[in-house]
């Protein structure tokens, strides 16, 4: 597969097979339309490759793609390709004792049969557009479905300062975030959370009641903490609600319910816990989620017909531009602990629980 090997293409690049994978974020479609509309403007021919690599192992779920195929597609979530994050071709799922196979060479036996030159690939460990709400791939200063993301969280955490208010409750909201918390970082300072809690800072929950406390003496008998699901305890475990296996990582959730049950046992005020989940990913994309995956999509097709492979066209504001894989595999853009945002929210009175 050029996109994955080498830089330079070797010649004309004709025909290119798009995909999705990993988990579903706002944009996807927004992409897959500029990638197309792109793509037929150059003079090549998409095709559509259905639920990440699943379209490369059986070349029958791979369909062309044209203009009017992804005409109207720009506002809706999801993806009209299907997407799956049990796709990795290297430990495909099946039915053996080992559990995968390694289905690389398939792959790229059937993208030379199928008549492509080039992948564009959008969202799985290797990428040649970088989608995740987590906002946490490096090399680019913001991934396309962060924002819509953040945006429902935000409104989400509005919704419940009222609920709080009237009850004098302690609401706590777990929102999505594994090993990164800009999801918990942007919405609990755009919410006004009174806590954030993120994995960069493992926290003291007796740091946190202490703060609940202080709102409580001036008057405020609410309060509100924002977790992102990979949160943890100084000197503790990320709450793992599934065990990772061999083709997918460990299904994390509970610190949401943890932490609202250690507020009210050790402050006595009655606390409630709210996981938005898989709500973060759904919906129509912002107005900003829309422009940047447009914006992304139609620079990977800029830079196939340059003649580059094996990049990622990332945000360098406020340019697009395409960096090497290389230099992002195997790392992750995490919160800076000592970074402006984690600062203002302290200088703002919010309390990270160290």
């Amino acid at each position: 597969m050029p996109m994955l090997d080498s830089r330079q293409m070797t010649k004309d690049v004709k025909r290119i097979g798009v995909l999705t994978g990993g988990g579903d974020a706002p944009g996807l479609n927004a992409v897959i339309r500029a990638v197309v509309k792109s793509a037929t403007n150059e003079g090549i021919e998409c095709i559509g490759l259905e639920d990440s690599f699943d379209g490369l192992i059986y070349p029958e779920r791979s369909r062309v793609l044209t203009p009017r195929d992804v005409t109207g597609i720009l506002r809706l979530g999801g993806t009209i390709l299907g997407t799956t994050n049990r796709g990795n071709p290297f430990a495909y799922p099946v039915t053996t004792a080992e559990g995968t196979a390694d289905y690389s060479v398939r792959c790229v036996e059937n993208f030379q049969k199928m008549g492509l030159d080039a992948l564009i690939v959008i969202g799985v460990p290797m990428v040649g557009v970088p989608k995740t709400i987590d906002n946490d791939i490096v090399e680019t200063t913001m991934t396309f479905g962060f924002d819509t993301a953040v945006s429902f969280a935000t409104e989400a955490i509005d919704r419940l300062h009222t609920t709080a208010e009237a009850h004098h409750r302690v609401m706590v909201v777990e929102v999505m975030g594994r090993y990164a918390g800009w999801i918990a970082l942007y919405s609990g300072i755009a919410g006004g959370a009174d806590v954030i809690l993120i994995p960069e800072i493992p926290f003291d929950v007796n740091k946190v009641v202490t703060r609940i406390r202080e709102r409580d003496s001036w008057g405020a008998r609410f309060s509100i903490v924002v977790a992102a699901e990979g949160a943890h305890a100084a000197g503790g475990e990320r709450e793992v609600a599934i065990a990772a296996t061999a083709d997918r990582l460990e299904r994390l959730g509970g610190i949401g319910a943890k932490v609202s049950h250690d507020i009210e046992r050790l402050s006595g005020k009655e606390s409630r816990h709210v996981v938005l989940g898989h709500l973060q990913r759904g919906g129509s994309p912002t107005s900003y989620d829309r422009v940047l995956a447009t914006r992304f999509g139609a620079y990977a097709v800029e830079a196939l017909v340059r003649g580059e492979s094996g990049v990622m066209v990332a945000l360098k504001s406020p340019d697009i531009v395409s960096v090497p894989i290389e230099h992002i595999v195997g790392r992750t853009r995490n919160v800076p602990v000592d970074g402006d945002l984690v600062r203002t929210g302290r200088h703002v009175g919010i309390c990270f629980g160290d």
